[in-house]
């Protein structure tokens, strides 16, 4: 069974998240999203937040389920069986540092492949800083955000 992790913060989920896992789903078995709890970032939304939009969002898909998960991402990789970790790549300067960890992740464990999938042109500029930033000054994020996430924040 071919298992990926998605790994990140999701703070919050966007259209870009959301188009990256959709375009890994013909390539993988299941694809896990693993809601990273960062000791050095300060989140708006908390992890179960995070975790269920992703349940919302995919809730017709059976090949993905999100968990929340601490420590390194090859460890975790490990305790799901997952071979693959999937990252979105924006930018050449997203690929310089996504292709860092990725090294370091394989010199952790070389039996765990890192892929990059390209986001779509359209969703290159939606990054969960500026959507935060957005919330932060009571501007409007919904063109950047899927449909379950404007409906929470709304709430």
């Amino acid at each position: 069974m071919r298992i990926c992790l998605f790994p990140g913060t999701f703070d919050p989920v966007t259209l870009g998240h959301v188009d990256i896992i959709q375009r890994a789903l013909p390539l993988f078995d299941k694809i896990v999203v693993g809601i990273g709890v960062n000791a050095s970032k300060n989140p708006m939304f908390s992890p179960e937040q995070r975790m269920e939009w992703f349940k919302e969002i995919f809730k017709e898909e059976e090949k993905v389920e999100s968990v929340v998960y601490d420590g390194l991402t090859v460890n975790f990789c490990r305790e799901i069986s997952a071979r693959f970790i999937l990252r979105g790549i924006r930018f050449v300067s997203d690929f310089e540092y996504e292709k860092t960890i990725a090294d370091a992740n394989r010199t952790l464990d070389r039996n765990i492949e890192t892929i990059f999938l390209t986001g779509e042109p359209k969703y290159t500029s939606v990054a969960s800083t500026i959507v935060r930033d957005i919330l932060k000054y009571g501007g409007d994020a919904s063109p950047f955000l899927p449909e379950a996430v404007i409906k929470s924040i709304h709430k």
